[in-house]
């Protein structure tokens, strides 16, 4: 258990995993980055001063209870899953997993979304940034064979996302998906459900919470949460880059207390 609670405004799964898992994802209120950043900018790629990300890094190691470190990842888009360290390097990757106690892992996104992963028995868990590109090369399936665990055994809860009201998409982005789809059942599945036709001639609305639970019920995950927030739409509480632009990042955390 938490020795002390996480922030107000962060958003904790509503999943039923052991209280030994900590997993939260982070909003815009609380630090000290300036516009078009404002306030919890986490992400120290995007354009904001240096100073003010780390100061803002270092208010959310303080809410976490101690000892705990974070993997860091530098994400590429891909389906690279990466086993958290506590060395404090950042590694390459779009997918962190974690066996061991007082170790955690961190994705950023602004519209991607982060889908958390835990076993049963929450020894195992983990974090996956699924933007299109890594959902159709698939980065879940890759984080979830990385568990020794039955895919029935391990419960998954879809963070916030860009929702299907504002995710146009082209037609290739479409294609590759039922392209990349592990059977013809699911490349059906995805044809059918997870593509609408756009008002724009050629461009479709695709919903990336339903792709990713098409995969992941097709790879025999069973407990699946979550999935109902829009980023774009909620400008209070999350960066989007389809919105906004340049604009900063929050993160999503999973780990294991200590």
């Amino acid at each position: 258990m938490l020795t002390h609670p996480l922030p107000e405004d962060w958003l904790q799964p509503q999943w039923s995993v052991p209280d030994s898992v900590i997993a939260f994802v982070t909003t815009r209120d609380g630090g000290i980055s300036e516009a078009p950043f404002e306030q919890f900018n986490l992400g120290l790629h995007v354009g904001d001063v240096p100073a003010a990300v780390l100061a803002n890094r270092q208010r959310l190691i303080e809410a976490l209870p101690a000892p705990m470190h974070l993997q860091w990842l530098e994400q590429v888009h891909g389906n690279q899953v990466v086993d958290a360290q506590a060395d404090e390097v950042t590694r390459l990757g779009d997918a962190v997993y974690v066996d061991q106690p007082g170790l955690g892992g961190v994705v950023m996104t602004a519209d991607c979304l982060p889908v958390f992963f835990a076993s049963q028995s929450a020894q195992r868990v983990a974090l996956a940034h699924a933007g299109w590109r890594g959902l159709a090369a698939g980065v879940l399936e890759q984080t979830l064979a990385r568990f020794p665990d039955a895919p029935a055994d391990v419960s998954v809860y879809l963070g916030p996302a860009i929702g299907p009201c504002h995710f146009e998409v082209g037609a290739e982005v479409r294609q590759s998906f039922i392209d990349s789809a592990a059977t013809q059942a699911l490349a059906s599945a995805i044809d059918k459900q997870a593509f609408r036709p756009s008002t724009e001639q050629g461009k479709y609305l695709a919903d990336i919470y339903l792709l990713a639970s098409l995969k992941l019920r097709a790879a025999g995950v069973k407990h699946i949460e979550g999935g109902t927030l829009c980023t774009y739409c909620d400008r209070d509480r999350f960066y989007s880059y389809r919105r906004d632009g340049q604009t900063g990042r929050f993160v999503s955390v999973i780990g294991i207390l200590p």
